[in-house]
């Protein structure tokens, strides 16, 4: 098991390698994350600050849309 740490006497390089590596990883991780929650917050308020929109007579004629159709044809 020490020969695998030993990494062949690399181990000096590698074990550095490989904890920066880590480290890059953890950072994009949380950039991303952070980048996520600033974007979802963008989105809800521009979500809650449009104005509301028009129903359709499809939606507003119910689930089977009868009444859109009973005008049309």
């Amino acid at each position: 098991m020490t020969e695998f740490f030993a990494m062949g006497g690399y181990a000096a390089y590698v074990w550095p390698a490989y904890a920066l590596a880590a480290l890059v990883m953890v950072g994009l991780l949380v950039a991303s994350l952070r980048g996520l929650r600033e974007r979802e917050a963008t989105l809800k308020a521009l979500e809650g600050s449009r104005p509301t929109r028009r129903r359709s007579r499809r939606e507003a004629a119910g689930p089977d849309g009868a009444a859109a159709e009973m005008g049309e044809g």
